[in-house]
C-alpha cells in the first residue's frame, strides 16, 4: 500500500524542458526532489518547509542564483552548503534548494554566471526573504564546490 510520502515525491515530468526526472534517493543523494537536474526548473510545491508539498502555486520556478545555506560559520566565511534560489514565476515567491547529486554542474555554474546580472531590486526582494545570493566575490567558492577546486586555471590533465 503506497503513503501520502510516495505520492508526493514520485518521479515526474520536468515542468520546463520536460525531461523525465527520478526522485529516487540514491540517484539524487536527497529526499525531496523537485527540481530538474538538466534544467535546475523547478515547481512551486513547498509552502512552510522543503519537502511540506502544501502549496496550492503549483507554478513553474526558475533558477535565478545560488546562495550558500545559513550555518553558524564555526570555521569561517563563506561556509555551508550550496543551495540552488528559485523564483516561482506566478507568484514570485523565493525558495532554496539543496543541489542534488545527479544535477550538471556546468549548469548550475551557469546559473550562477546568471545571477551576477540580477537587478538591485530582486536582490533587495530575496534579502527580504533573508536569502543572500552569492555575488562575483563568491566565484572561487562556486567552482570549488562544484568542480573540486578554486583554481580554474587547473585542469584535470595538469592536476595529474
Amino acid at each position: 500500500m503506497k503513503n501520502r510520502f510516495d505520492r508526493i515525491n514520485a518521479d515526474f515530468k520536468c515542468v520546463h524542458c520536460n525531461h523525465y526526472v527520478s526522485t529516487d534517493t540514491f540517484l539524487s543523494g536527497v529526499v525531496n526532489r523537485n527540481h530538474c537536474p538538466y534544467c535546475l526548473h523547478s515547481r512551486h510545491l513547498d509552502l512552510y518547509k522543503a519537502g511540506d508539498r502544501l502549496s496550492a502555486c503549483k507554478a513553474e520556478m526558475r533558477p535565478v542564483g545560488l546562495t550558500l545555506k545559513k550555518t553558524n560559520k564555526k570555521y569561517g566565511k563563506n561556509q555551508g552548503e550550496l543551495m540552488i534560489i528559485h523564483r516561482c514565476v506566478d507568484c514570485g515567491d523565493f525558495s532554496i534548494n539543496r543541489i542534488a547529486a545527479d544535477d550538471i554542474a556546468s549548469t548550475i555554474y551557469e546559473i550562477f554566471e546568471k545571477s551576477l546580472r540580477l537587478d538591485k531590486h530582486t536582490i533587495e526582494q530575496m534579502a527580504v526573504c533573508g536569502i543572500v545570493p552569492l555575488n562575483a566575490d563568491d566565484e572561487e567558492i562556486v567552482h570549488a564546490r562544484l568542480f573540486g577546486w578554486a583554481d580554474r586555471s587547473l585542469s584535470y590533465s595538469a592536476a595529474n
